[in-house]
């Protein structure tokens, strides 16, 4: 087998040839397309240590391809986290709201009321109901969830509906 077969980019010297070779390339490639937002000298180093770790795998003649394609690849990375990291600053979580004290109150004894009224339901009908409006399943879905007929399921959810509104008034 001739010796350029055997090549991998493990060897010092291939790999400080390829160092010198394109790493001045690789740079100016990333600095022409994508400018300073990251520093393209960062990611030309880290592009070599890619290609060191998977030197056994990239012979010589492709490393110059490899190691375009993962400086590329780092630099949408890089530009991607910081797309979402921009995101997220843009969004400042709300330290503020437009109810008023009273409204909070009522909206809190509201739901205490209604955890109450659920909680007196009947066994079968808190089951077909929570799975309706909660986990949000059809009438068929719970039918075969429970082993029982569609206008069984209607009807029990018809009772708790019936069974809440007698309850809280505010339904």
């Amino acid at each position: 087998m001739p010796k350029s077969l055997n090549e991998n980019s493990c060897e010092e010297h291939i790999f400080s040839a390829l160092f010198r070779k394109h790493s001045k390339n690789l740079h100016d490639f990333l600095f022409y397309k994508y400018g300073e937002m990251s520093n393209p000298a960062d990611l030309v180093q880290e592009a070599f240590l890619k290609l060191w770790d998977n030197c056994k795998k990239v012979p010589p003649s492709k490393a110059r391809s490899f190691l375009f394609t993962i400086a590329n690849n780092l630099m949408l990375n890089e530009l991607t986290h910081k797309k979402v990291v921009l995101k997220h600053q843009k969004l400042k979580p709300k330290e503020y709201t437009n109810e008023n004290p009273e409204f909070l109150l009522e909206e809190s004894e509201y739901l205490t009321k209604l955890e109450n009224a659920i909680a007196k339901l009947t066994e079968a009908q808190r089951e077909a109901f929570l799975l309706n409006r909660v986990e949000g399943k059809k009438h068929r879905e719970i039918a075969e969830i429970l082993g029982i007929s569609s206008k069984a399921v209607e009807k029990r959810i018809y009772g708790a509906l019936s069974a809440l509104r007698k309850e809280i008034d505010e339904i």
